[in-house]
C-alpha cells in the first residue's frame, strides 16, 4: 500500500525505486527535500512541461523547451531523451488548506525500437553521474527485487505467518534468507560443473 510509505530524514543519501502505484509529485518532492533520490516510471497521464534540455543534439534537432513532454514524443526518433521538467502538485494540508507548488525534476527516455516508443523515467539523480541508459538499468533492478520477494513468499512460505510472535517471525525471516543464500551458492556450483547449454531454474535449491 503506497500510503504506508513515509518520507523523512531516513531518506538522506538513499535511492528509492518506485512502481507506478507510488507515483506522486508531492512524494518525489519530499524525497528530494530530505536529500534522498528516486527513480520512477512516468505515468501515462503525466505530461509535464519541459523547462530545459540536458543533452545537446547536432543537426536539425526539434527544440523541446517550453513544450509538454508527451505532445512531442511522436515527433522524436532520437535514442535518448534527457530533459528537465516542471511539475505542479499540492502540498500537505496546513491550517485547513493545501497550497499549490512546483518542482523541477529530470525525465529521461530510452527508445524501444521494437515498440517504436520510449521507456520514460522521472528522477532527481544528476545528469553528470547517471546517463539515461544507466537509469534504465537501475530501474530494471526493481524487477529483480520483485522476483526475489515473490520467491521468498512462494518458495519459502513467507506470504503468511501462523504466529504473531515477533521473535518467531524474525527467526522465520532469517531462516528463509539464509536458505536463499545457500540455494544460490548450490546453483552456482551446479552451473559451474554443468555443460554451458544447460539452463537451471533459479528458485530454491536448498
Amino acid at each position: 500500500d503506497s500510503t504506508l510509505f513515509k518520507t523523512g530524514p531516513w531518506l538522506e543519501n538513499r535511492l528509492v525505486l518506485f512502481d507506478l502505484a507510488y507515483f506522486k509529485y508531492r512524494r518525489f518532492a519530499l524525497i528530494d527535500e530530505n536529500d534522498g533520490y528516486f527513480v520512477s516510471r512516468l505515468k501515462q497521464n503525466a505530461n509535464p512541461v519541459i523547462t530545459a534540455e540536458l543533452r545537446e543534439w547536432r543537426g536539425r534537432a526539434i527544440p523541446l523547451e517550453g513544450k509538454q513532454l508527451r505532445d512531442v514524443l511522436d515527433d522524436l526518433d532520437r535514442k535518448y531523451i534527457d530533459v528537465e521538467v516542471e511539475v505542479e502538485f499540492k502540498r500537505g494540508p496546513y491550517n485547513g488548506t493545501r497550497s499549490l507548488d512546483t518542482k523541477q525534476f529530470r525525465v529521461v527516455g530510452v527508445r524501444d525500437e521494437d515498440a517504436d516508443d520510449y521507456h520514460l523515467y522521472m528522477t532527481n539523480l544528476a545528469r553528470e553521474e547517471f546517463f539515461p541508459a544507466d537509469l534504465a538499468e537501475i530501474y530494471r533492478c526493481r524487477w529483480e527485487v520483485e522476483l526475489l520477494f515473490r520467491e521468498l513468499k512462494t518458495q519459502y512460505e513467507l506470504d503468511e505467518f501462523d504466529t504473531s510472535d515477533e521473535h518467531v517471525v524474525r527467526i522465520l525471516l532469517y531462516a528463509a534468507l539464509l536458505s536463499l543464500l545457500v540455494s544460490r551458492d548450490l546453483l552456482d556450483l551446479v552451473t559451474e560443473q554443468a555443460d554451458d547449454e544447460l539452463v537451471f531454474p533459479t528458485e530454491r535449491w536448498a
